[in-house]
């Protein structure tokens, strides 16, 4: 069973209040157009019992419509928003186990004016984020700073990114049918005012095959370990 992305329950709750939404309105609509076409004036009889100045109406239902409206309304929104609640809760907790076997952490540090990306072996990449496809990414957030806000829309992704404290959120990534890879620059952006240079605080987000996205991980932790050693042998010959 394919795990829902973020990016899916948004759009399911979007077409249900679109939806609903379109039908509340063609019926009232409908209704009201019914309404003014019935009791339109067309004149009277001069034989028609008129009601007089002050005299009250007689006849009617009791209220029958008002009461089925009303029960019929409390009854859908009570459900919007129990259905919505729940949805909200999927978002809130993540797939499946919190973060669970299968799933890359990864470490968001934001600062000014730049996004630092520490994964689980140690390796670190500089406003470029790289991400496995159809997996589940849980990014923790924190801050060296000032108060940022890391946020990747096409992900409906936003987390707050302060000093000291620590956020943590997830998000799945899709990859286009036939793609292998695809990039979305700037795709990393800062949704909180924090200095002069707020507006380049951005990044990229890198999708990719999870076979790439491990391979990568290695290929850059061997990198690491060589410019260690490199360092080690420096610092020895000194």
């Amino acid at each position: 069973m394919q795990t829902d992305t973020r990016v899916d329950v948004f759009e399911e709750i979007f077409i249900v209040f679109l939806a609903l939404g379109t039908l509340v309105g063609v019926i009232v609509v409908a209704y009201t157009l019914y309404n003014a076409y019935k009791y339109r004036d067309v004149g009277a009889d001069e034989d028609e019992d008129l009601p007089t100045l002050g005299e009250l109406p007689t006849g009617g239902k009791g209220g029958r419509k008002l009461f089925v409206s009303f029960i019929l309304s409390a009854i859908i929104v009570v459900s919007l928003v129990v259905w919505t609640y729940g949805m909200l809760l999927y978002v809130e907790d993540g797939p499946g186990d919190n973060p669970g076997d299968d799933a890359v952490e990864i470490d968001v540090e934001g600062q000014a004016f730049a996004w630092i990306f520490e994964y689980e072996n140690g390796v670190e990449s500089t406003n470029t984020m790289y991400v496995p496809a159809d997996t589940p990414v849980w990014v923790n957030v924190t801050s060296t700073d000032v108060w940022h806000a890391f946020g990747i829309p096409e992900e409906r992704v936003k987390a707050d990114s302060i000093p000291g404290e620590y956020d943590l959120t997830w998000f799945i990534a899709d990859l286009p049918d036939g793609e292998e890879e695809i990039v979305y620059e700037d795709g990393i952006e800062c949704f909180e005012l924090c200095g002069a240079g707020h507006s380049n605080m951005k990044g990229d987000l890198v999708v990719m095959e999870p076979d790439a996205f491990d391979e990568w991980l290695e290929e850059e932790a061997a990198a690491l370990e060589e410019d260690e050693e490199d360092e080690d042998d420096e610092e020895g010959d000194a």
